[in-house]
C-alpha cells in the first residue's frame, strides 16, 4: 500500500515474462543491428573505395568491426546512453524532454536551442526509419543473385513486397510485432553465430582480430584510406539507437539481456 502522493514504482520483470520481453526485443529491437554485417563487411572491399582482400586488411576491417561494437553499441548505449530514460522512456523526443527540465538547461542554453535540436533529432529519426529498412532489405534479398542468378529480376520486386507486408504489419502494435519476429531473429543469430563459429575453428587465427592492433596498423598504412573504410565499418552499428527509442516498450533488463544473451556474442562470432 502506499499513502496518498506518494509515487508508485512500477515492480520490474522477472521470470518467464523478462525472457518473453527480451524474446520481443530481439525480434523488433535487434533486427536491424542482426543484419548489419550483411553489407558493412561487404562495402568494404567492394567499389570504389574497395580495399584488396589480404589477410591484414582483413584482419584491420574486422577488429575495427569488433570495437565498434563493443565501444558504440555495448559501452555507449547499453551501458551509459541507457540510463538516460526520462521516466522509462527513451528516444530523442524523450531526451529533449529530460534535458529541458534540467538546472543545466535552465542556466545554460535557451529553451528554444533545446527544441529546436529535438526537432533536429525527429527529423534524422524519420530518415533513418526510410533509409535503413530499404537498404537492410535489400542487402538480405541480393543473396538470391549470388545462391540463383537467374532470380537476380526479382530482387526488386521481392523488396519491395517484403518492405509493404512490413508496413502493413506495424499497425498491428510492437506486442505482435515482437512475438512474430523474436523467436524468427531468434533463429537469425543463431545461424549466423554457428556459420561464424565453424569458420573460426577451421582459421583459428581471425582471433587476432580481437585486439585493436591489426585495426591501430590498418589506419597507420593508409590514414585517409582508412577513415573512408571505417565508414563502411560504422554500418555494423547502425540499428543500435533502437534501444534507447524502444526503451519504453521493453525496458533496459530486456533489452540488455537479449543483447548480452544472443545479439553480442553471435554478431561477434560472425
Amino acid at each position: 500500500m502506499t499513502s496518498p502522493g506518494q509515487p508508485v514504482v512500477p515492480q520490474q520483470p522477472h521470470g518467464r515474462y523478462l525472457v518473453t520481453l527480451a524474446l520481443a526485443a530481439l525480434g523488433v529491437v535487434y533486427g536491424d543491428i542482426g543484419t548489419s554485417p550483411l553489407y558493412a563487411i561487404r562495402e568494404s572491399f567492394y567499389g570504389t573505395h574497395a580495399i584488396a582482400v589480404t589477410p591484414g586488411n582483413v584482419l584491420g576491417v574486422l577488429s575495427l568491426v569488433f570495437w565498434s561494437l563493443v565501444i558504440v553499441v555495448t559501452i555507449k548505449y547499453h551501458i551509459v546512453i541507457i540510463r538516460a530514460d526520462n521516466k522509462g522512456e527513451g528516444g530523442v523526443l524523450a531526451l529533449m524532454a529530460l534535458v529541458n527540465g534540467s538546472r543545466l538547461a535552465r542556466g545554460l542554453s535557451p529553451r528554444r536551442l533545446m527544441i529546436v535540436l529535438g526537432i533536429f533529432g525527429s527529423a534524422l529519426l524519420y530518415a533513418d526509419g526510410a533509409l535503413t529498412p530499404a537498404i537492410s532489405v535489400l542487402s538480405a534479398v541480393e543473396g538470391l543473385e549470388i545462391a540463383a542468378p537467374k532470380l537476380a529480376s526479382w530482387v526488386i520486386p521481392v523488396t519491395l513486397a517484403i518492405l509493404i507486408g512490413l508496413f502493413l504489419l506495424q499497425s498491428r502494435g510492437t506486442a505482435r510485432i515482437g512475438a512474430m519476429f523474436g523467436p524468427v531473429m531468434l533463429v537469425w543469430f543463431a545461424t549466423i553465430g554457428l556459420l561464424g563459429l565453424s569458420e573460426i575453428i577451421r582459421q583459428p587465427g581471425v582471433l587476432a582480430a580481437l585486439s585493436p592492433e591489426p585495426a591501430v596498423r590498418f589506419f597507420t598504412q593508409d590514414l585517409g584510406r582508412g577513415f573512408v573504410v571505417l565508414g563502411a565499418v560504422f554500418l555494423v552499428v547502425t540499428g543500435g539507437e533502437a534501444l534507447y527509442a524502444d526503451l519504453g516498450h521493453f525496458g533496459h533488463r530486456a533489452i540488455q539481456i537479449a543483447w548480452f544473451g544472443v545479439g553480442l556474442p553471435c554478431l561477434l562470432l560472425n
